[in-house]
């Protein structure tokens, strides 16, 4: 090191400072396009009897057919397309109306194995119907019994 000479004889510049390096580029992820907001989340199936959003009194009412029935529908004679379709505007109507408790009468079907009786938990869980809907179960005898359902709506809300 005794050897050695400064490569500058200036002084005041004993230290040389290389220039920045660039920083490597990153591929960047294109902007995504603006789209509709994203679904509200859905809610989880109900099945017939099942009352997770009741309280006790109110589910023990349902059940026992003790809540009043403030519309119905009979879908004897319909071809499964067309109960579909009166079931679908029935319920938008009645929420929109504010019932509160509706009847669906499906039938036995022959045997017992109706195919609109089968099919009715499943529309009843459609995402257009679902959100309308509290809980449904079969109905007391008087009002059908198996062949029929009570349908207890969400309370319409103001605004």
């Amino acid at each position: 090191m005794r050897d050695t000479k400064p490569l500058n004889k200036d002084p005041g510049w004993s230290t040389i400072v290389p220039p920045p390096r660039p920083e490597p580029a990153v591929a960047k992820a294109p902007p995504k396009p603006r789209t509709a907001p994203p679904p509200a989340p859905t809610q989880p199936p109900l099945a017939p009897g099942s009352t997770p959003g009741l309280d006790k009194r109110t589910a023990e009412r349902l059940r026992r057919g003790q809540i009043a029935i403030e519309a119905r529908i009979d879908l004897h004679g319909h071809k499964q397309a067309e109960a579909h379709r009166a079931l679908t505007a029935f319920i938008i109507g009645a929420a929109e109306a504010g019932r509160r408790c509706v009847l669906v009468i499906t039938g036995k079907g022959a045997g017992g194995a109706g195919v609109i009786r089968a099919a009715v938990p499943a529309w009843l869980n459609a995402p257009e119907l679902r959100p309308k809907i509290l809980a449904f179960r079969p109905a007391q005898p008087r009002d059908g019994g198996t062949g029929a359902l009570y349908v207890l709506l969400k309370r319409k809300r103001a605004g």
